[in-house]
C-alpha cells in the first residue's frame, strides 16, 4: 500500500478495520488511498480447530481484539492531529454465528474453512439441483456456505438452534454491539458471501432458504453502502473521537482485495495468496442472468458491480505448515535451495488440500497428498512442489475467469504470503502465462479498499476511479515461456491424481455451457 507520513496526509481520513482469519488490524487511511505512517495496530489469534473439521472462535473475544486494535489506532490517530471521518470494515467472508433474541451469541463463529458440514453438502448436492443454484446464488452446496452449515446445525445441535433468533457473520455482530439501534444491516457484499442470497436480483434467495430451513426474518436486512451506524452508549464514551462518525456495512474480504489492489473493473484481476489463496474479477454485468463457471463463484461488491472468481483453501497455510512440519523458515538455507530448483524438476505431484478444497473441483472430503516421494526426496523439493501445486490450482481457475477479463488485463498480486516470496510471485505467473503486477510486500489491499469503499460512501471521496491505482508502481513479474510449457503438463499430471483419488463432485462441473 502506499503510505504517506502524517504531516502530508489528506484529511479527513478513513479508519479502516480488517477482520481477517488470523489477524485483527486496524489503521489510517488518508482520501487519496495512502496508508498513514504509525497508525496500524494488528493482533494475531488462533481459531480452534479440532480432528473433525471445527475451525471457530469466539466471537466475544474476537470483539474484544476488534475493540483493541481500534484503541490502539485510535491513540496514535488522534496523536498525529489527524480527523477520521468515516469508519470502513472488512471481514472474512462466509463466516456464521447464531444470536439470541437479546443479540447474545448462541454459537462460535464458524469460519470458511470449517468442513464438519461436509457431508451435509454432498448429501444436499445430490437432493438438489445444484446447478440452478450456482445461477442463482453464484454458490454451490459446500461447507464453506451458509445451507450446508445450517442444516448440519440443526441436525447436530438442535437445542442450540431453537434458542437462536439471527443468523449472522461476525461483522453484523459487532457493529450492532458498536452501534446499537442505529447498525445497518448486512451489506449485499457479506451476503453474496452466504449462499443465501440471489447475487442477480439482490434478494434473499427462497429455495436456498428452504433449504436451510429459515425464513428471512431471521437474517439482517439488506443495506447500501451508505453512512449510517453511530456509536452508542459505552462505545460512545469510549471513543469519543468517534462518536459522530459514520460507520460504513462490513464488505467481504475478497472484493476489498480487488478495489484496494485497483482491480475495480475487467481490465484488471486481483490474485490474493494470503492465509488461503483467491483470484477474482470486479465487473457491472448489463444484464440480469449472467451465469459462471462450476469451478468459479459468483459474489457482489455493491449493487452496481459483480465479483466473480475462484477461491482456494490452501496458500501461505501451506508453507506456514510445511515449515513447521520441517522445522524451517522463510530464510533458510533449503528455501535459497528450492528458488535454485528447475520448474517442476522434483518428481513429485502433489494436491495441496492440508485445509480442504474449495475451488476449482470442491472436494468437501479432500486431505492433501504427495506421490512421487524417493530417498532422494529434500526438504527443498517438497517447499517447491507445495508452492507449485497452489499455483497450479490458481492457474485453473484463471483458464475460466479469463473470458470474463479484457483482453489486455493486467493481474496484480497482494497478500502477504506471495508479495513477500519471489519465487512464488515467479512461479505463479510462469503458471499462469501471464506477467503479475506485484505490489509491496507490506500492502494492506483488503483494508485499503475498505477504506476507499468508506470514503467513497461518505462522500468525501467521488468515485474509486478518482483514486490512484496502486498496480501503476507495482513490480512487473514476466513469465517465462518454457517453464510455462512445464507447469502446463504438471497441471494435466496434477488432474490426473486427482482424478483417481476422490469422486467427481457432480456430473455436470466439466460439461456445463
Amino acid at each position: 500500500m502506499p503510505s504517506v507520513a502524517p504531516p502530508a496526509a489528506a484529511s479527513p481520513i478513513a479508519l479502516a478495520i480488517d477482520l481477517g482469519t488470523s489477524s485483527v488490524r486496524a489503521l489510517g487511511v488518508d482520501r487519496l488511498g495512502r496508508f498513514i505512517e504509525g497508525t496500524e495496530t494488528q493482533l494475531p489469534y488462533k481459531v480452534r480447530t479440532s480432528a473433525d473439521g471445527a475451525v471457530e472462535a469466539d466471537a466475544t473475544h474476537l470483539l474484544a481484539l476488534m475493540a483493541e486494535c481500534v484503541d490502539r489506532a485510535l491513540t496514535a490517530i488522534e496523536a498525529l492531529g489527524l480527523e477520521v471521518g468515516v469508519v470502513g470494515m472488512t471481514s472474512f467472508w462466509h463466516g456464521l454465528m447464531g444470536l439470541d433474541a437479546a443479540g447474545a451469541p448462541t454459537t462460535p463463529c464458524l469460519y470458511w474453512a470449517d468442513t464438519r458440514s461436509g457431508e451435509t453438502a454432498t448429501a444436499l448436492r445430490h437432493q438438489f439441483d445444484e446447478a440452478a443454484l450456482l445461477d442463482r446464488t453464484g454458490c454451490r452446496f459446500h461447507s464453506s456456505y451458509w445451507p450446508a452449515k445450517l442444516v448440519w446445525l440443526r441436525q447436530a445441535e438442535p437445542a442450540i438452534v431453537a434458542r437462536t433468533a439471527r443468523w449472522v457473520s461476525f461483522s453484523e455482530y459487532a457493529l450492532a454491539r458498536f452501534c446499537g439501534p442505529s447498525a445497518p444491516g448486512v451489506s449485499v457484499s457479506m451476503a453474496s458471501g452466504t449462499g443465501l442470497l440471489d447475487v442477480h436480483r439482490l434478494v434473499w434467495d427462497e429455495e436456498a432458504l428452504a433449504i436451510s430451513g429459515i425464513a428471512a426474518d431471521c437474517l439482517s436486512p439488506l443495506c447500501d453502502l451508505a453512512p449510517g451506524g453511530r456509536l452508542d452508549g459505552e462505545w460512545a464514551a469510549r471513543w469519543p473521537a468517534l462518536a459522530a462518525v459514520p460507520w460504513i456495512p462490513a464488505l467481504g474480504d475478497g472484493a476489498c482485495a480487488n478495489v484496494g489492489s485497483g482491480a475495480i473493473d475487467p481490465a484488471q484481476i486481483a490474485l490474493t495468496v494470503g492465509t488461503s489463496g483467491a483470484i477474482r474479477l470486479i465487473f457491472a454485468p448489463d444484464a440480469p442472468g449472467w451465469r459462471v463457471s462450476p469451478k468459479l463463484w459468483a459474489y457482489r461488491l455493491d449493487r452496481r458491480r459483480a465479483v466473480i472468481g475462484g477461491a482456494v483453501s490452501n496458500g501461505g497455510n501451506v508453507t506456514g505448515w510445511l515449515w513447521s512440519l520441517l522445522g524451517l523458515g522463510p530464510d533458510s538455507p533449503e528455501m535459497g535451495a528450492a528458488a535454485t530448483l528447475p520448474p517442476d524438476s522434483h518428481g513429485l505431484t502433489v494436491l495441496p488440500f492440508i485445509a480442504g478444497e474449495r475451488s476449482p473441483a470442491w472436494h468437501d472430503a479432500a486431505d492433501g497428498v504427495v506421490a512421487g516421494l524417493t530417498l532422494a526426496t529434500r526438504p527443498e523439493h517438497l517447499i517447491r512442489a507445495f508452492m507449485e501445486a497452489v499455483s497450479l490450482r490458481l492457474a485453473l481457475l484463471y483458464e475460466d475467469l479469463r473470458p470474463f477479463a479484457a483482453p489486455d488485463h493486467r493481474i496484480v498480486a497482494n497478500g502477504g504470503a506471495i508479495l513477500q516470496s519471489p519465487l512464488w510471485l515467479q512461479i505463479t505467473a510462469d503458471a499462469l502465462g501471464h506477467p503479475i503486477i506485484a505490489l509491496p510486500p507490506d500492502d494492506e489491499a483488503s483494508a485499503r479498499g475498505a477504506a476507499m469503499m468508506a470514503l467513497v460512501a461518505a462522500g468525501i471521496v467521488p468515485s474509486l476511479a478518482d483514486l490512484p491505482n496502486p498496480a501503476d508502481s507495482g513490480q512487473m513479474i514476466v513469465p517465462d515461456p518454457g517453464a510455462h510449457a512445464a507447469y502446463r503438463a504438471a497441471i494435466a499430471r496434477q488432474g490426473v491424481l486427482e482424478s483417481r483419488l476422490f469422486e467427481r463432485e457432480s456430473t455436470w462441473a466439466d460439461d456445463r455451457s
